[in-house]
Parts: C-alpha cells; sequence; structure tokens
C-alpha cells in the first residue's frame, strides 16, 4: 500500500512513508532505529495496538526536517495517478471499465483517452455511413498501444450487440500471459471453472493465425465488425505466409501477404467494417515480419475504397523504415490525426524519458543518451556490471512487496550459457509472468531468461538485460562508419552477429541487423521502475567470449552515461 502511494499518489513522492502493521492482539514490539530506503519508504513496522504514538513521535521528526510548512490538504487532494501494467490493466478491462478509470491524469493518460475518443469516432462515423475504414495507431514502446487495443474491444463490444470486437494478435507469449490473467481473475471473481473461465475469455483476445485460419476455412462474413491487430508490423509478408501455407496447408500458390488477406476477410462485411492496426515504432524483431509497408501496399493494390486513418508520425523513420514505403503512403487519401500517435511512455511511471534514453543508446548517440541519464537517473536507476551475481543481487534488493524482476536476454545471445543464461531453453510465459516467487519456473528465481519475443508488449518492475556479443560496439578514431543504421561519426559503430555451429558469424542482411537491432530496442525498454545491464567479461580461453568481443560495449555504455557496479 505505502509502494502504491510513493508511486502513484502526487502528494507522496517526494514524502516520506512509513508503513505500519497494527496487530491488535500483538505483544509491544521493540521499536528501533527506522530503516530508510533510497526513495523514502521505510521498512514495514509491526506493532501491538498502544503503540501507535510511539511510532508517531518517532517518526514525525524525519518529515518535519524534509517538508517546512506543507500544506497537508494540497497533500491529500493532490491525486492518484494509477499506472498499471498490461496484465493489471486487462482485467479491469474486462470488467467493463474505460481507460479514463485506470490511467493517470497527466499528459499521456489524457493523449490515451483522446485516441480512444478519435477511434471511437471513426468506428461511429463507419457504421452510419456504411463504410470501411482502417486506422493506423502508432507510439513509442510503453505509450498504451496494447491498452488502447483492448480498450477498444471490450468497450465497443459492451456498447451495442452487433459491433463485435475482437482484439488480435501474434505475439504468441502476450496472448497465453493475458489470457491466463483474465481466466484466472474470473474464475476468482464469478467462482467459475477454469475451462469456462478459458473458453470466455478466448472469444475476446484471439492469436492472430486462429482468425486467419478460421477466415481460410469459411469464406462468408466474419461475425467481427471491429478488429484490432495488435503489433501489426509484425504481420508477415508474402514470402513468409506462402511458406507457411504450403507446409501446414499444402497450399503452394498462396496469393497475398498476410496483411492483404486479412484486409480482405474484413472487405467480405457488406456494410460496415474498422481495421484497427497498433504500430510500434523499431519494433521487427523477426524475419518475414512485413513492417507496415504491406499495409499500405495492400491497401493501394487491392482496397482503394477503403478509408485510410493514421497518425501524423506514421512516415517516421522508426514507423516507415524503408524509403520506398513512404512514397507508398503519399499516394494514399490519407486522413491525418495527431491524436493518433502516443508519444508518452506510460509503461514507466517514474521517468517517461526511458525510451528516448534506449532508443538513443541503440541509435549510438552517447552524448545524448548522457544527457537523458542524467535526468532519469535519481528516479529511474539504470547501472551497468560486469558480474552476474551482482545483477541479480541487484535486482533482488530493489524490488518490494509485490514488485516482479527478472533477467532477459536477445534471442541471438547464445554464448552467455557459461553464466548459466541460456536463450535456447523455452520458457513456460504464463508461469514466468504470472506465478509468484516460490515457483522456480517464475521470473523471480532469475534462472529462466526471457528473450525479445517472450517479452515484447509485456513488462517488469526491474530487469537484468544481458548484453551478448551478437551486438557488438566497435569503436574508432576515425571518421568512417559503414553501418547505414547508425549514421552518427566519430566514436564507434555496432556490429552485428550470429552464433552458428561453434563460432561467430557477421550478419550481413540489413533486414537481420535491423531485427537485432530492434531486439535490444525492446529488451532496454521493459522495465517499469530501473535495470541493471550485464556485459560479460568474457574468456581469453575462449575464442568464442573474447574480452575484445564485451570491453568496447562496456565502454560505450559507460560513455551514455551508466554508472558500473559491482
Amino acid at each position: 500500500y505505502v509502494l502504491d502511494l510513493k508511486n502513484f499518489h502526487r502528494g507522496s513522492h517526494d514524502r516520506r512513508l512509513v508503513p505500519v502493521l497494527v496487530a491488535t492482539s500483538a505483544d509491544e514490539q521493540h521499536i528501533g532505529a527506522i530503516s530508510w530506503a533510497a526513495d523514502k519508504v521505510a521498512a514495514t513496522i509491526c506493532l501491538a495496538a498502544n503503540q501507535i504514538r510511539s511510532i508517531l513521535q518517532t517518526a514525525l521528526p524525519f518529515e518535519e526536517q524534509d517538508v517546512q510548512g506543507a500544506n497537508e490538504l494540497n497533500w491529500a487532494s493532490s491525486g492518484y495517478q494509477p499506472t498499471p501494467t498490461i496484465i493489471e490493466a486487462a482485467k479491469v478491462l474486462y470488467e467493463t471499465h474505460g481507460v479514463e478509470d485506470i490511467t493517470r491524469s497527466d499528459a499521456g493518460a489524457t493523449n490515451l483517452v483522446i485516441t480512444d475518443q478519435t477511434i471511437s469516432k471513426i468506428i461511429s462515423d463507419s457504421k452510419r455511413t456504411k463504410s470501411k475504414s482502417i486506422c493506423f495507431i502508432t507510439g513509442v514502446p510503453g505509450s498504451g498501444k496494447t491498452l488502447a487495443g483492448l480498450n477498444i474491444a471490450t468497450q465497443r463490444t459492451e456498447r451495442d450487440e452487433d459491433e463485435h470486437a475482437v482484439f488480435l494478435s501474434g505475439n504468441g507469449p502476450l496472448v497465453m500471459v493475458l489470457r491466463e490473467a483474465l481466466a484466472r481473475d474470473l474464475c476468482e471473481r464469478e467462482d467459475v471453472t477454469k475451462s469456462e473461465a478459458r473458453r470466455r475469455v478466448a472469444s475476446f483476445i484471439q492469436p492472430i493465425h486462429h482468425f486467419r485460419d478460421a477466415a481460410l476455412s469459411d469464406r462468408d462474413p466474419v461475425d467481427e465488425h471491429i478488429v484490432v491487430f495488435d503489433e501489426a508490423q509484425r504481420a508477415w509478408s508474402h514470402k513468409k505466409i506462402t511458406g507457411w501455407m504450403k507446409q501446414k496447408r499444402g497450399i503452394t500458390d498462396f496469393p497475398q501477404s498476410e496483411p492483404e488477406f486479412l484486409i480482405g476477410v474484413m472487405d467480405r462485411h457488406h456494410d460496415w467494417c474498422v481495421i484497427v492496426c497498433l504500430i510500434g515504432g523499431g519494433q521487427e524483431i523477426n524475419t518475414g515480419e512485413a513492417g507496415i509497408g504491406e499495409w499500405l501496399d495492400a491497401i493501394q493494390k487491392s482496397y482503394p475504397h477503403w478509408n485510410v486513418y493514421t497518425s501524423n508520425r506514421l512516415d517516421d523513420a522508426d514507423y516507415l523504415w524503408d524509403p520506398a514505403l513512404a512514397s507508398t503512403l503519399k499516394k494514399l487519401p490519407v486522413k491525418r490525426h495527431e491524436e493518433l500517435h502516443l508519444s508518452v511512455s506510460l509503461r514507466s511511471f517514474r521517468a517517461e524519458a526511458v525510451s528516448e534514453y534506449a532508443n538513443q543508446i541503440i541509435q549510438n548517440c552517447p552524448e545524448k543518451a548522457q544527457k537523458v541519464s542524467g535526468d532519469i537517473s535519481v528516479q529511474y536507476p539504470v547501472f551497468l556490471t560486469r558480474d552476474i551475481s551482482c545483477a541479480r543481487d541487484w535486482v533482488r534488493s530493489k524490488a518490494r512487496g509485490s514488485e516482479r524482476y527478472g533477467i532477459l536476454a536477445s534471442s541471438s545471445a547464445r554464448r552467455l550459457r557459461p553464466d548459466g543464461i541460456n536463450v535456447k531453453t523455452a520458457i513456460d510465459p504464463t508461469k514466468w509472468f504470472l506465478n509468484g516467487p516460490s515457483d522456480v519456473n517464475s521470473s523471480f528465481y532469475l534462472e529462466e531468461v526471457a528473450t525479445e519475443f517472450d517479452v515484447q508488449g509485456l513488462e517488469l518492475d526491474w530487469c537484468v538485460v544481458c548484453w551478448d556479443a551478437d551486438y557488438r560496439y566497435r569503436a574508432f578514431p576515425d571518421n568512417t562508419v559503414s553501418d547505414p543504421f547508425n549514421p552518427r561519426k566519430g566514436h564507434g559503430e555496432f556490429e552485428y552477429w550470429k552464433f552458428s555451429g561453434t563460432k561467430w558469424q557477421t550478419v550481413k542482411s540489413l533486414e537481420r541487423q535491423l531485427y537485432l537491432k530492434n531486439a535490444y530496442r525492446v529488451l532496454l525498454t521493459r522495465a517499469r521502475q530501473g535495470m541493471v545491464i550485464y556485459v560479460p567479461l568474457g574468456n581469453e580461453n575462449d575464442q568464442t567470449r573474447l574480452p575484445e568481443f564485451y570491453e568496447p560495449v562496456a565502454n560505450y555504455l559507460i560513455d551514455c552515461g551508466l554508472e558500473l557496479i559491482s
């Protein structure tokens, strides 16, 4: 409760807070010195009922030293600003509340509510005019895109029986975790069986391939008039879906990319329908993910009668990274809305500049990263360590109450295995994200490592982010830069590697380089409260883990403002 006050009550951000548990039948307890954490929250004190005066006399002098002439009425009325995790938010929305009930009253939350209102108007207009529309919502990591999509799906379904809506995602772990969280919550609230709860939840959140397979089998219009595609930039290219169709369905000449097929499924409606595409910047992380360009090509080629609504940031490099695709966007009759861009991170309630910090690190801009680091370091600690035991101890020491922590690494970080970090061993996302500290399969044990594929769209309070030799940094004195994704000159450049067989090999494909870069972008934006980055020391006797693979990136991160701890 005290942690919620500290983090979410505006008037308590800078105040000292003392959690006191009074057991009415307890014997008197010894009241020693108050143990304060760095954020001015004391360790919990357990007392008997007749000791309340004593703890007040002990604690109040600290507050009087910090706050002179404080207006307690202003403190009491300063406002509660909750920022739930996506799992917590999904539970609340599923109970038919709106986003305004679960977000803060600052600029980020206001942006989210305005986005919801804009989409609602587009849906109402499409229904009134019997037209078909597609909307593209963009946003920085953690800005609430998934939250906005879940809100649309729940609110429209609740509002009108003929507005069936569904939330679709190609992100398997996200779907598994949200479904299981909602099912567990439903079991507790309504006393239904787990199987019944899972059945009910399944109609609300679906894996995109289930929706796609059903549409292949049945050529009639689907029940849903409103479909929300989460992480739409990860939809499959024509090559990827053709290979899948050949392998799984025996179809050798599938003619469309996944975006073109999905728009075609919704186009079967004779009256109206709306597609909402949620687009994350720099989030393509896997081979065959088409990016936003496939959606634009499909509209231009096959569905020019659709209304197209986009944010005013869709043609930014983070979202439309191929210049040729930007020209396609210019050819379309697009209606731009500033309200369809979510510009403020809600994931980290302590520092909304975290996504910007991660971006400057990834973009090879150490001076800019260092400046942002100085702005966020007090409220959002980020440290560097060369000792994995130190990293594990750090997150354990930071987490309090029910705060969740875990260890992350890129899926290509194959040579962290000597440190007990094996990315080839798959986790069970539902157990990793939802089960408690007593479960060895949960994130709390810091044994099983989650990759970018497991955590995209989800979050933890505290993270260990492991940095392997797949994404190296090479410092150099001259102004020669060969990497097209890192135009900055004079310091160094990132290099892209994959471990194949028994040795590292350079990654030459620009597409695969982008996926690796985005994998680290995802990993660096998962923590809500703080993180420690672990870079191995390397081993002179191991040709796959030489110190020169790791030393330059550690030095680079120090240049970005990270303090080294051991």
